[in-house]
């Protein structure tokens, strides 16, 4: 694609943005969230971290050539250009960017031990909105990202549901058993 087709697109969750290796612009998340996996050397994807609404993604393709991650969407996403427009200045918003990805790549790291549940929980609080809503990535991707089984993941969703912590409601676009109220035990929402 080149500078002047380059538009937001949107894109829907398990659908590819780019493939590690491969070339590109650089995007910024505008809404959703999406799963970065590196390739291990015997070419399986393997987890290696998020990026939400405000990220950019695959800005080392422009310094470096080729994108050092494969990315796909977890839940629906909106991603526009970045540079953002002609003779947009990157650096700023790239700072901006790396500063709150340096955050959440502790964030993360912490996501992959301790309690189940205090994992799941506190996943739910990197990925909900200021209303306390969220859409939640299928059970397998947050098995992946919390480094724990698919089936314990189905159980503390479902305990977070019977205790009130997770209140299924109905949010546009985005399939039914995917959208939550989160009421975050002791504490408000994000």
């Amino acid at each position: 694609m080149t500078t002047t087709e380059r538009r937001a697109i949107t894109v829907g969750p398990g659908d590819r943005i780019f493939q590690a290796g491969g070339d590109g612009p650089g995007w910024r998340v505008r809404r959703g969230v999406v799963r970065l996996d590196s390739i291990t050397p015997a070419g399986h994807a393997a987890f290696a971290s998020l990026a939400i609404s405000g990220d950019i993604l695959g800005c080392e393709a422009m310094l470096s050539g080729s994108y050092a991650f494969s990315a796909t969407a977890l839940t629906q996403c909106e991603l526009s250009p970045w540079p953002e427009g002609p003779g947009a200045v990157a650096g700023e918003s790239l700072l901006k960017s790396l500063a709150t990805a340096q955050r959440r790549a502790a964030d993360i790291v912490a996501l992959r031990g301790g309690q189940a549940i205090d994992r799941v929980i506190g996943l739910l609080r990197l990925l909900a909105d200021q209303a306390g809503r969220v859409v939640l990535p299928a059970r397998g991707d947050i098995a992946d990202i919390t480094n724990l089984r698919f089936e314990t993941i189905s159980r503390v969703i479902k305990g977070l549901e019977r205790s009130g912590v997770l209140a299924a409601i109905s949010i546009d676009g985005v399939r039914a058993t995917r959208g939550y109220a989160v009421s975050f035990p002791g504490a408000a929402a994000p």
